[in-house]
């Protein structure tokens, strides 16, 4: 990946954030390879093999107190996201789309992870689907886009 492709994911992480109004939070952004991304799924999840995306969320909130206390206080760590680029780019072949915007969809699952958002259920997975295709929309938008998240 280009240094000019990994600043654009992070321009794209960020303006999700200013998206949800998270100006004051700090995340934790790994682009990385299926070796390590492999490594840390066999650790912390026991599965042994390569995924496309990972979070660490450093709370256990629900994401309407989380996003309370990331908004109101002083600048909080929500967490660390690591992605695979090279799953991304399989991913982004088999989709027939670009592999920056594979890559931007991944972020915004991994950003929902890290705000408690989960996809254990069906409903959960198409909430978690419904919040991820506005922040993907934030990260490509050329002005702001503001999405409120009511608890």
């Amino acid at each position: 990946m280009r240094a000019t492709e990994a600043r654009t994911i992070v321009a794209r992480a960020t303006r999700m954030l200013d998206c949800l109004g998270l100006e004051r939070v700090e995340v934790s952004l790994a682009l990385v390879g299926d070796d390590t991304i492999k490594e840390l799924n066999g650790r912390f999840r026991k599965k042994p093999k390569p995924t496309d995306v990972l979070s660490f969320p450093l709370h256990s909130a629900d994401p309407a107190s989380l996003l309370t206390a990331a908004s109101a206080g002083p600048v909080l760590h929500l967490g660390d996201v690591a992605v695979s680029i090279p799953t991304a780019a399989r991913q982004a072949k088999a989709r027939k789309r670009p592999p920056l915007d594979e890559l931007t969809t991944l972020v915004a699952h991994g950003l929902l992870h890290l705000l408690g958002f989960d996809h254990r259920t069906d409903a959960e997975e198409r909430e978690m689907n419904a919040f991820a295709s506005v922040l993907e929309a934030a990260a490509l938008a050329k002005g702001p886009l503001a999405l409120k998240l009511a608890p």
